[in-house]
């Protein structure tokens, strides 16, 4: 993942400073880049967690009657020191001046990397990968830390970048029908509670997916139970929800624009039945 990163600014920069070469390596003395060719050089020294980023929250996606549950991913900042080398002989410092503002301005233009660079496993993330150019999580000492690497002080700014790096395969599995929950009193025994046979009272959410007769997703659609009067509206997919139903039979109703459908349905529901829904 973290190469996909460099692969992605190496994009980036390919696009925006044409004729410009780069590098990922230490520049470390005696650094030679490409003979003939201006180079930027992104060294990669420093990889940590984004804690202002850390999110615990899964995300679920649903689709035919399947859903996938993906775990939060860790959120990696990467620090690169982004040092300029002009090619040629006369006027070395201004050149290399020059071609470091060019980076500066290229990477201050892109809040994020634009999906169109995005290399890997980096395409497609949600959020989009922040970017910030001169970062303020640079070496706390520049002299020392040149001198760590054997080599001079030389000007340079730092560019963040936080990637979502998966720690776990995302988990598919059936979408659930009925979730139920039971409720029952309880007695004090040997120290602990226990629950007292016959007073458990159970409650269900059920979910189901709205379709039209051609089987497309029914979105915007009020979805109620009329001996409780609890409601649902559809989501994009056709999808909804109602809770806390008691077990017992339900009529729902369903209104979409100037449709209205009723369906009788039993909570919970029998062995091989669902809450599909099908406007005729």
């Amino acid at each position: 993942m973290i190469r996909n990163l460099s692969e992605s600014l190496d994009q980036l920069l390919a696009a925006e400073l044409p004729g410009v070469q780069v590098e990922f390596v230490r520049p470390s003395d005696p650094y030679n880049p490409g003979q003939g060719l201006a180079t930027l050089n992104l060294f990669l020294f420093d990889i940590r967690e984004n804690v202002e980023l850390r999110s615990n929250e899964r995300v679920v996606t649903r689709l035919n009657n399947q859903a996938t549950v993906e775990p939060p991913p860790l959120r990696v900042s990467c620090s690169y020191l982004v040092t300029a080398w002009p090619d040629g002989n006369l006027d070395l410092e201004l050149r290399e001046h020059r071609l470091l503002g060019d980076a500066l301005q290229t990477f201050s233009r892109f809040p994020t990397i634009p999906a169109a660079f995005l290399q890997g496993g980096l395409a497609g993330q949600e959020p989009p990968l922040p970017m910030m150019a001169a970062s303020t999580n640079g070496p706390p000492n520049p002299a020392e830390f040149w001198t760590a690497i054997a080599n001079r002080l030389r000007a340079s700014f730092v560019l963040s970048v936080t990637i979502g790096m998966p720690l776990f395969d995302p988990i598919v599995a059936p979408q659930v029908l009925t979730a139920e929950t039971g409720l029952s009193l309880a007695a004090a025994n040997g120290g602990g509670l226990e629950a007292i046979p016959g007073t458990r009272e159970a409650t269900f959410r059920i979910g189901g997916t709205l379709t039209d007769n051609a089987a497309a997703p029914v979105a915007e659609a009020v979805v109620t139970a009329l001996q409780t009067g609890v409601q649902a509206t559809t989501g994009d997919n056709g999808q909804y929800e109602l809770g806390v139903l008691p077990a017992g039979n339900y009529t729902l109703r369903v209104r979409s624009g100037a449709v209205t459908q009723d369906f009788n349905v039993i909570v919970p529901a029998p062995l091989g039945a669902d809450y599909d829904l099908q406007l005729v």
